[in-house]
């Protein structure tokens, strides 16, 4: 068995990719390379978003807490609870946040392409966009 307690430091979510504070905690769960693999553990306040953006692998989200939205380009406005699983294709546009009064927690499983890059990011989800609520 081996016990790593070398945890790193919570970062803020950078404004250019998110809406309202978000913190991400890197999960030191994944393999060296070769592997590509990441994992965050995103944690949003009230009304807080992701901007549109793909990942050129996909991505697996695992809602841990909280109540969250999540929309594909084109697609409806999408509740997101406690135990759910998003499974989102490879360069499928999406957004995804907490819901208007609560906070969201969710895991973030995504593989870098061979440039490295694990996320391409675009505009902001607008207000109208989010307050569309579900559908």
């Amino acid at each position: 068995m081996e016990l790593d307690r070398n945890r790193p430091e919570s970062l803020k979510g950078p404004a250019d990719w998110f809406t309202g504070d978000v913190w991400l905690d890197t999960i030191q769960a994944v393999g060296e390379p070769p592997s590509r693999m990441q994992a965050l553990s995103v944690h949003f306040s009230p009304g807080a978003r992701t901007a549109w953006h793909r990942h050129p692998k996909g991505q697996v989200l695992y809602v841990v807490e909280g109540e969250g939205r999540a929309q594909t380009r084109g697609g409806p406005v999408e509740t997101i609870r406690p135990g759910d699983t998003v499974r989102i294709e490879p360069e499928e546009q999406h957004w995804h946040g907490a819901a208007p009064g609560t906070f969201m927690t969710h895991l973030a499983l995504q593989e870098a392409d061979d440039e490295g890059v694990p996320t391409y990011w675009d505009e902001h989800v607008s207000d109208e966009e989010y307050g569309a609520g579900p559908g």
